[in-house]
């Protein structure tokens, strides 16, 4: 299956998650639904969404609750977005301009807030305990991903471990997430719930991998951010820590002077990027993202093969081929 297909498969259901999301921005304060609407119309796959659509119906479910909770982890992800762009100082987002470049900070925190204090406004309604503690317990791993990401700002000796704690924490776990509380819906047994959270454990650091190596080798237009924002915002990422562990003395000290300087100069960091090359920092981070999916479609294994499950395996073949 191809991911267009994939996309054709739930592209009803997306449908109505659009008009979910932007039912929930509705506010009598009028900042709200002016700057929402200008998220929600921004981009994005809604790769969480397709993804829990997809693994509440490979279980069985026919209900209509599913797309409500697809919009929750929609909400979730957005806020985690407003708030990272605060942070990163960024100014594009999907490759339109981010909303704290148009707004200011102050609206993007307030905005980040406001979508995850309507996220857990909805899990209320959801009425299902497990699946709200799939959710709380994901945004407070994902929170904690964040600070420590924070702790390991401008780190060059930063662990390839500690690195993927991070990422699994900020990024991998909500789309794991989104994949058990897809099974929670279809009442699959636990051993199918944990097959599919582990499906989507391992997709999402492969998805977290292939983002990283992109900021190194991909263009602004394609990756829809500044290529090389990573490195610029101290972001210690896998093909950084891979060349500053086999590059040579001199090339190490290069790099970790231009990681540690607070007003890095354009050249420098194309300098840093061009020896990340050399090395094969994006080579090596795109077979460990292979070793992820890998892993990912091992969990899929004692799944019958319904179209849902080939979808599904679409979906991480296209996750390390992606230029999104």
């Amino acid at each position: 299956m191809k991911i267009g297909e994939v996309f054709d498969l739930v592209s009803d259901d997306l449908k109505k998650v659009e008009t979910e999301l932007s039912k929930n921005v509705i506010s009598q304060v009028p900042l709200i639904p002016k700057v929402g609407e200008y998220i929600l119309k921004s981009g994005g796959k809604r790769f969480r969404p397709m993804i829990l659509i997809l693994a509440a119906k490979l279980c069985g479910y026919t209900g209509i609750q599913h797309i409500f909770v697809a919009s929750i982890f929609e909400f979730i992800h957005t806020a985690t977005l407003l708030h990272d762009d605060v942070i990163d100082k960024a100014e594009v987002r999907r490759g339109a301009s981010s909303v704290n470049s148009l707004w200011g900070n102050e609206t993007s925190v307030l905005m980040g807030d406001y979508f995850f204090s309507k996220s857990f406004s909805l899990m209320m309604r959801v009425g299902d305990l497990k699946v709200m503690k799939i959710l709380s317990d994901a945004t407070t791993s994902l929170a904690e991903g964040e600070i420590m990401e924070l702790m390991k700002c401008k780190d060059p000796y930063i662990s390839e471990k500690d690195y993927i704690s991070i990422i699994t924490m900020k990024t991998a776990v909500l789309i794991s997430a989104a994949c058990r509380v897809g099974a929670v819906l279809g009442n699959a047994p636990l051993e199918e719930e944990k097959a599919l959270g582990g499906f989507g454990l391992n997709l999402g650091i492969a998805f977290q991998l292939i983002d990283d190596m992109l900021d190194y080798i991909s263009n602004e237009k394609e990756f829809g951010k500044t290529i090389g924002k990573d490195l610029c915002e101290g972001k210690i990422t896998l093909p950084l820590i891979y060349t500053l562990k086999v590059c040579s003395p001199s090339d190490r000290e290069k790099i970790i002077r231009v990681i540690e300087t607070d007003e890095q100069k354009q050249q420098d960091v194309f300098a840093v990027i061009d020896l990340v090359k050399y090395y094969k920092g994006p080579e090596h981070t795109f077979k460990r993202a292979q070793d992820y999916i890998k892993a990912a479609k091992e969990c899929m294994r004692d799944f019958d093969s319904f179209k849902e499950k080939q979808a599904l395996l679409a979906t991480a073949d296209y996750v390390i081929e992606r230029k999104w």
